[in-house]
């Protein structure tokens, strides 16, 4: 019977560090146009530190506003054009295959500079307990 058991406590864990993303996630994550879908989330050897993994689909046209992460961020572009706009640094337009590092606290863009929805796998080494993203003015 305790079998039983592990499977229903796995499905609450999931379920409750789901409600903790949402609830989370600022309003700015949620622009127009932009689809976020949450694949991973894993505790790391260092202490309090995490690694995320977030699909991020951007409809054409659209730009993901200017924000920072309490982490590192480590992008693969899976399909279209996005442009990145990373603080310091001239724009940058990559597409499929292309990868992209971003430092803790950098404050960067991204627009989707192409006809079709863009997407990308983000990864993100970040401060646990700490929201994910933070929007920049």
């Amino acid at each position: 019977m305790g079998h039983r058991i592990l499977p229903a406590a796995r499905v609450f864990a999931s379920a409750a560090v789901l409600a903790v993303n949402l609830l989370t996630l600022p309003a700015a994550a949620q622009t127009a146009g932009v689809t976020r879908t949450d694949l991973q989330r894993h505790d790391l050897g260092a202490p309090s530190r995490e690694a995320v993994q977030v699909r991020v689909d951007l409809a054409p046209g659209v730009v993901f506003g200017r924000h920072t992460h309490p982490g590192e961020e480590i992008i693969y572009v899976l399909a279209g054009a996005i442009e990145y706009d990373v603080e310091g640094k001239p724009p940058v337009t990559l597409g499929a295959g292309d990868v992209l590092f971003i430092p803790a606290g950098t404050v960067h863009a991204a627009k989707n500079v192409g006809r079709e929805t863009a997407s990308e796998l983000a990864t993100y080494i970040v401060a646990k307990d700490k929201p994910l993203l933070t929007p920049v003015k």
